[in-house]
């Protein structure tokens, strides 16, 4: 008997018994639904990532520093290093908790920029800015950081610098808009803000404030108190930022602009105090670093030097892995459903064999063979597993089409974008699992099928 034949076959037995087939086939079709749905979501989570990468960080950059905090992927290292005049407590919110990191210093940062691997050096400046203001308006609160080529933020009006950003300019975030007194973005562009930065507390200061009061208490009067320098600065702005759907800015938006800004600004707000000149990390860009095989030949020699560095790959590869743990979990129970319906389907091809022995004897009788016939049960099971998977990653696909939109409104992603993408490849392979699965799970009842005797089978009641 040809396979075509028995194909048709199985079909036709399995039409015969429509409520049994479609009960079995649900409880595969559950398991697909919940394998389909993962895999839609991995890869909807894993098409963001790429994005947020893309958009936050240069292809070819590298974040180089002294500190294996750098590298570190899972919990922070909270034991005690040896002293090191480079080494900062860092706070871990309001339990008390800090981490003791080991920072880059100039030092540091003129060995990298003097490397031929190396395109350019950029230091992480944390800058205390006290607050933001023009004229006739209040002040307000801000973080400012200086402006990182590689990522792109979204830009509200205005245009990005083809490189860094000029000397006094800025870029601004929308919500600085209504409360500097712009009417819009469009006004702002262009207008002048200012920026206030305040010289740290130092021992000089702390030295004037001790002399003031020696000298008010000596003469009888009220002791003057010394207070920090502060400086104000003035920047155009350039264009207007908003917040996109891929910034990696869990607060508001800082205040951006240029490196030598930056850098000024960093100095005079840290001048005589433990944290002039150092830094947590670099962002270094490495010459051809976007080839994962570069970035990771100048990983190696930067290691070699003593650095702690995490590569754009490093941390898309530490993402992926976060998104794979919690994909093979949702899968677990997929799997365990699929299992458990496995059970069904050697139940269902069992009951089947029992109610068609006398078939089963007179189509070995007319001359059908034993393989044959065991082959008809093995394609009822692949039927069963076909329609099951079938059936749950078309309502996998259905569900993923109806909850996009709300979804990607209540997660704000921003229009055009999707958290469960369907990928037409996998849920293919994924019916043709099921069915391979459910061929599997029938072999038994068709082993005992083949080896029917066809007069016994014939004398069945």
């Amino acid at each position: 008997m040809k396979m075509i034949d028995i194909i048709g076959r199985a079909g036709r037995s399995l039409k015969s018994a429509k409520a049994r087939t479609l009960l079995t086939s649900l409880a595969i079709a559950v398991g697909a639904f919940t394998l389909s749905i993962t895999l839609a979501a991995g890869n909807g989570i894993r098409d963001y990532t790429d994005r947020l990468i893309s958009s936050n960080f240069d292809p070819a950059e590298s974040l180089v520093g002294r500190d294996k905090e750098i590298e570190n992927s899972g919990a922070p290292n909270s034991s005690p290093q040896e002293y090191d005049e480079s080494i900062s407590s860092v706070s871990l919110g309001g339990g008390g908790d800090s981490v003791q990191i080991k920072q880059i210093t100039d030092a540091d940062i003129e060995e990298l920029q003097a490397l031929s691997y190396v395109e350019s050096v950029r230091p992480n400046y944390q800058i205390n800015a006290r607050y933001i203001t023009r004229d006739g308006q209040r002040q307000y609160t801000l973080s400012l950081q200086a402006y990182n080529q590689g990522q792109k933020p979204d830009i509200k009006t205005g245009t990005l610098p083809d490189g860094d950003v000029a000397n006094g300019e800025a870029l601004l975030p929308e919500e600085y808009v209504p409360l500097l007194g712009f009417k819009n973005a469009d006004d702002a562009l262009g207008k002048e803000i200012r920026i206030v930065t305040e010289e740290p507390f130092n021992p000089e200061l702390f030295q004037d404030l001790l002399k003031n009061q020696a000298q008010g208490i000596a003469e009888g009067g009220a002791a003057s108190v010394p207070t920090a320098e502060q400086r104000m600065s003035t920047f155009t702005v350039k264009a207007v930022t908003k917040k996109g759907v891929t910034a990696l800015s869990p607060g508001g938006l800082p205040v951006q602009v240029s490196s030598a800004d930056a850098q000024d600004l960093y100095k005079f707000t840290t001048k005589g105090t433990s944290q002039s000149g150092k830094y947590l990390y670099a962002s270094v860009i490495v010459k051809g670093g976007e080839n994962e095989q570069v970035a990771n030949d100048v990983k190696q020699k930067l290691q070699d030097k003593g650095y702690f560095v995490s590569t754009s790959q490093d941390i898309q590869q530490t993402i992926g892995q976060f998104v794979n743990i919690l994909q093979s979990l949702v899968a677990v129970f997929g799997v365990i459903t699929i299992i458990a319906s496995i059970f069904g389907i050697i139940n269902t091809m069992y009951i089947s064999v029992l109610e068609r022995t006398r078939e089963i004897g007179l189509m070995k009788a007319l001359g059908m063979r034993s393989t044959s016939v065991a082959w008809l049960f093995r394609i009822e099971a692949a039927w069963i597993g076909f329609l099951g998977g079938a059936l749950g990653v078309g309502i996998a696909i259905t569900t993923s089409i109806a909850l996009n939109p709300w979804l990607t409104e209540t997660l704000g992603l921003g229009d055009g974008n999707s958290i469960l993408i369907n990928d037409v490849l996998q849920n293919a392979l994924l019916i043709l699992a099921l069915t391979l699965v459910a061929i599997i799970a029938g072999y038994l009842p068709a082993r005992k099928a083949a080896k029917l005797d066809p007069i016994e089978a014939l004398r069945a009641e």
